[in-house]
């Protein structure tokens, strides 16, 4: 291992490769074959973590137009993901949310994923290399941090 301190440029360049790659393998088929796609998780995800949203609010979220999430909405909701309910001051507009059954099947994918992932911890790494693990999702935490706006981080 070289002493010299490594390019902020490699760091990111390797964080980049390794977190798309472990987050396409937890997204894989082979994780949850019947799970649902991508896009739609996405949209799941972001209902599970900060509740009813707007189409409006939950397109730019997402970063996509309004036209290019209605139908995914649409399929969320036949499959009994989600609900619409009015929105409690615009009469134009409507929230969506997880439903009950909704949230139970999303938890339940999230525990097949994160069980993958523990068994694929615990066939790979050792006690010391688990506990440099934890320490390294904790940086990565104070980078999302950073990126996200929460200013600038501290260099120890």
């Amino acid at each position: 291992m070289s002493s010299a301190t490594p390019d902020p440029a490699l760091c990111a360049s390797r964080l980049r490769t390794s977190v798309s790659q472990l987050a396409r393998q937890l997204r894989s088929s082979s994780v949850a074959p019947d799970g649902p796609s991508v896009a739609k998780l996405s949209v799941l995800g972001r209902l599970h973590l900060h509740g009813p949203c707007s189409p409006t609010a939950l397109a730019a979220f997402e970063r996509v137009k309004l036209q290019s999430l209605t139908r995914l909405l649409a399929e969320l909701d036949a499959e009994g993901w989600t609900a619409r309910t009015p929105h409690p001051s615009d009469g134009r507009q409507w929230l969506l949310s997880l439903t009950p059954e909704g949230t139970r099947r999303l938890k339940a994918l999230m525990r097949s994923r994160e069980a993958a992932l523990a068994e694929a911890i615990d066939a790979t790494l050792d006690r010391r290399q688990r506990a440099l693990l934890l320490e390294a999702c904790a940086l990565i935490d104070g980078i999302a941090d950073t990126l996200g706006g929460g200013g600038k981080a501290a260099k120890p």
